[in-house]
């Protein structure tokens, strides 16, 4: 995804266009909060800035003792109550905040489950991702962090307005030494920004890494490997390298923002030298009473940092849209590949490679390289070939986790891009080498999101051999798989997760199934037999098996044997079984020993 410069207050615009809308459908009585809340803040230094000049004036003046209680009673009452309501009112927001944050959380990951499949394995999607992810939380403080910048930037406006009223019937110079020392330290603020932005875009680079190899320390299911391979170390030191990275990130930050931290504070004793200076020489010269010149110092003092805050505010609403807005760019990622609109018909199917070629993104090697097969329907295809011929690489673009590079699969005689992507995925069943079982119940692995009764999944574990399996579990088909989360859990064997991944691929009663290796680990009997009982399953419907085995091969009605990404050869097994040096003969003659 190419990266293109955006105006940082187009991009806030952006952002708050994105968040705003769905927090206000979410929870409405958040921003009733937040407005609550504003108004407080915005009245609070005004009654102290209007009364203590009555009082002092009393003093001054006829030292009426009733007058003074009451306005003491005003300023400490006032402010009182809205020291209580203002903790509350966090609290309550507070509350909304984590409710947020569950729901972008929960799109986030429901975006990344949509993806198409080759950003999955794309460096600059995985990165983009964790920039959403850093972004949206502690970064920017997510939806709430947002609309706390918005609501404090309308109370201090709300502030300013009532200072500039009374400094402009007071004071007017005071505009003059308060603007222009406010500026400097926008332009310092702002430098102070571009380097913490700077910083995150280079912590994001080495977080997701840092991230994976926490996770992976941590993660039991490679606790036999880090043992007996001596992995601690090597890992240990990977942790300790990124580690060390990012420490060296904050540093160099801290080394950064050092001087413009000082600066700040020689601006501040700056403003406050010239407020003095110029309202003492006022009442002095007997242009200002000492009520109001008490009152100018309140006021000067509320002005200066409401516009220093407003201007702060501004630029941290700026930087933490930034950061969200890595979010929005994620979630609104550009597509991998192209989808139309058209519907799969439901009828008899016909699938052909017409001249296909394919190179992954960011390679120059052709993995596959003028493939033409075509699959009619019910037809049984077993594609052969060593390791590395591009056997997987057919699948995932009959799939379409991937589109070809060059020459076209057509359905029914139409490119499949020219179908709906849904309705396209609906038509295969795959189970792949590196099939994944989830630590849910039996049942959620094998229907998902699926209604479907106990008794459809009984009947299908007695298709794929696992009645026995299923009778010996208390639950039945709601027994938990694995011990992740259940210590009742169960732990299937290697060839059980094999049975439950192919009941899987039958359950979903799809027109196509493929099997892509998932028996690899398998003896090639034992291979054997699982092939030619799923054959006898699937019955009618188009099948695919991909193997560098023939254990699918005698009954197939075609067999595919794949080469450096071609297909160097295509018939029936006996029709190859009978080519002289032929790739297949010589492979079913290596492989003879296993199957007769």
């Amino acid at each position: 995804m190419s990266e293109k410069k955006e105006n940082s207050l187009g991009v806030a615009k952006k952002t708050l266009k994105y968040f705003l809308p769905i927090a206000w459908k979410l929870h409405k009585g958040y921003f009733f909060l937040g407005i609550a809340k504003t108004a407080l803040n915005a009245v609070y230094p005004f009654i102290s800035i209007l009364i203590l000049p009555l009082i002092i004036q009393e003093l001054l003046g006829e030292r009426d003792l009733f007058k003074m209680l009451l306005y003491v009673v005003i300023i400490v009452a006032g402010q009182g109550i809205i020291n209580l309501a203002t903790p509350l009112l966090n609290i309550q927001m507070e509350k909304y905040d984590e409710r947020f944050q569950n729901y972008f959380t929960c799109e986030m990951s429901r975006r990344i489950m949509e993806l198409d499949f080759q950003l999955t394995e794309n460096k600059d999607a995985l990165d983009q991702a964790e920039k959403a992810r850093t972004g949206m939380s502690w970064y920017s403080g997510g939806v709430h962090g947002i609309c706390t910048d918005v609501f404090n930037c309308v109370s201090e406006i709300i502030r300013l307005a009532g200072s500039v009223l009374l400094i402009a019937l007071n004071a007017p110079f005071l505009f003059v030494i308060t603007l222009t020392l406010t500026a400097l330290n926008v332009l310092r603020q702002n430098k102070l920004n571009k380097i913490e932005l700077e910083s995150y875009q280079n912590l994001s680079k080495t977080n997701r890494i840092f991230s994976y190899l926490g996770w992976e320390l941590h993660n039991f299911r490679y606790a036999k490997d880090i043992r007996l391979y001596g992995a601690k170390d090597m890992m240990v030191e990977k942790v300790k390298y990124y580690n060390d990275k990012q420490t060296d990130e904050w540093a160099r930050k801290a080394n950064a923002t050092l001087p413009f931290e000082m600066l700040g504070n020689v601006f501040s004793a700056a403003r406050d030298i010239a407020t003095y200076f110029y309202l003492g020489i006022t009442v002095i010269t007997g242009g200002m009473t000492i009520p109001i010149f008490t009152q100018m110092l309140s006021v000067g003092g509320t002005f200066h940092n409401s516009t220093q805050s407003l201007m702060d505010n501004i630029q941290q609403l700026v930087k933490n849209t930034s950061y969200a807005y890595e979010y929005v760019k994620f979630m609104n990622y550009p597509a991998a590949i192209e989808k139309g609109d058209l519907h799969v018909k439901n009828q008899p199917h016909t699938i052909e490679f017409k001249n296909v070629s394919f190179t992954y993104p960011n390679t120059d090697v052709k993995v596959l390289d003028g493939v033409s097969i075509t699959l009619e329907q019910g037809e049984h295809l077993s594609v052969v070939g060593l390791n590395g011929a591009g056997k997987t690489t057919f699948v995932k673009l009959l799939c379409r986790l991937y589109d070809p590079t060059d020459g076209e699969i057509l359905l029914d005689g139409i490119n499949i891009k020219k179908y709906d992507y849904e309705e396209y995925m609906q038509l295969f069943s795959p189970v792949f080498q590196d099939f994944k079982l989830f630590s849910f119940t039996l049942k959620e692995n094998i229907a998902l999101d699926s209604d479907c009764e106990n008794s459809e999944i009984e009947r299908l574990a007695e298709s794929v051999g696992l009645k026995d399996k299923l009778s010996s579990l208390e639950k039945g088909a709601e027994t938990v798989l694995f011990r992740d989360f259940d210590e009742n859990g169960v732990e299937p064997s290697g060839g059980e997760q094999q049975k439950i991944a192919i009941a899987r691929a039958l359950f979903k009663k799809s027109p196509v199934v493929i099997l892509d290796e998932p028996t690899a680990a398998l003896d090639p009997i034992a291979e054997y037999d699982i092939y030619r009982q799923f054959d006898s399953l699937v019955g009618g419907k188009t099948a695919i098996y991909i193997s560098h085995r023939l254990s699918s091969c005698k009954f197939c009605d075609k067999v595919a044997v794949f080469n450096d990404g071609r297909v160097a050869e295509y018939g029936t097994h006996d029709q190859l079984v009978e080519i002289k040096d032929g790739l297949y003969a010589k492979m079913f003659a290596a492989q003879a020993k296993y199957y007769n």
